[in-house]
């Protein structure tokens, strides 16, 4: 009898096309034959749609419920997108392969009658951090918060409830709507959010049969730079309250990351870009975390 594998994701269809990625990883690198099977799971950001993500419960919100299944053996490894996950992984719970980086950048599309230098724009867009990077290029820009998955998005600029939207091209690439992108900006411009373009497969610790397999899929590189982005994150204190980007690159054998922070009232901005040997990504991301933690002085996050 074929062994059986649950695979958790979320519903939407950017979720599902990372699911069967995995699954087809899953399988080519795999010794043994297996039947898999991909389950969908509603998180609370699914079911919280018309709401703000800070208002609902944080970063984790699309990812938790997918966990608490992984926890208590319902499904046998879960997918993610990195950027969505908490910096504070649950103790039971491994990222065991972290695939190849999809195109980390952010885009912006517009109702076909605007382009980026028409007099008023109101953009959509859910994420703190891209609001206040674009404010900085783009006086003219109002943002509005705007919530669902990528399609229904595009439709609602469509129909004229927004000029535009940003969203990450990763998602656009694999759903195949580049044609709706009116301008792609380079990582150093509008620096991405930490993990953005990694897909994270995650499993339990105990679980050495499929850590073995995951392994296998594991891209190091992106491993590299995701323990780097993160590790600043984590060294922040970083949520969905606060607005920062953090993308690290790898050239040869030295890694170098860059990030921007915003305080609070989105008025000051503090910048990071250091360098070090890509064998000790989670000190260099600790190190460039503390930087920021001492330009900032704490004031990139309201008490609360």
């Amino acid at each position: 009898m074929d062994k059986k594998i649950i695979i958790g994701a979320r519903g939407s269809k950017l979720s599902v096309s990372y699911a069967e990625t995995v699954k087809k990883l899953f399988s080519s690198v795999s010794d043994q034959k297996m039947e898999i099977d991909i389950q969908t799971i509603k998180t609370s950001g699914d079911i919280f749609h018309d709401k703000k993500i800070s208002d609902i419960g944080g970063k984790n919100i699309f990812c938790k419920e997918i966990e608490r299944q992984l926890s208590e053996k319902k499904i046998d490894i879960a997918v993610h997108s990195l950027k969505d996950m908490d910096s504070f992984e649950e103790n039971d719970l491994i990222i065991g392969a972290y695939l190849k980086r999809n195109d980390p950048r952010d885009v912006i599309v517009l109702k076909k009658d605007k382009s980026l230098n028409s007099d008023k724009l109101t953009i959509g867009s859910s994420s703190k951090r891209r609001e206040l990077q674009f404010k900085l290029h783009f006086k003219n820009i109002t943002c509005k918060n705007i919530r669902g998955n990528i399609d229904s998005r595009i439709s609602k600029v469509k129909k004229g409830e927004y000029d535009g939207i940003i969203l990450a091209l990763a998602g656009i690439k694999t759903l195949n709507l580049e044609e709706e992108i009116k301008e792609i900006f380079s990582e150093k411009k509008i620096i991405p959010s930490a993990g953005q373009g990694v897909i994270a497969v995650q499993c339990r610790k105990d679980d050495f049969e499929n850590l073995k397999i995951l392994e296998k899929m594991n891209d190091e590189n992106t491993k590299i730079c995701a323990l780097t982005e993160r590790s600043l994150l984590k060294t922040i204190g970083g949520d969905c309250h606060t607005a920062v980007g953090a993308y690290a690159k790898i050239d040869k054998d030295n890694i170098t990351i860059i990030s921007q922070l915003f305080s609070d009232d989105g008025l000051k901005s503090f910048s990071v870009q250091k360098s070090g040997d890509k064998k000790f990504p989670v000190q260099l991301g600790i190190s460039a975390g503390k930087d920021l933690l001492k330009q900032s002085e704490g004031k990139y996050k309201k008490k609360r």
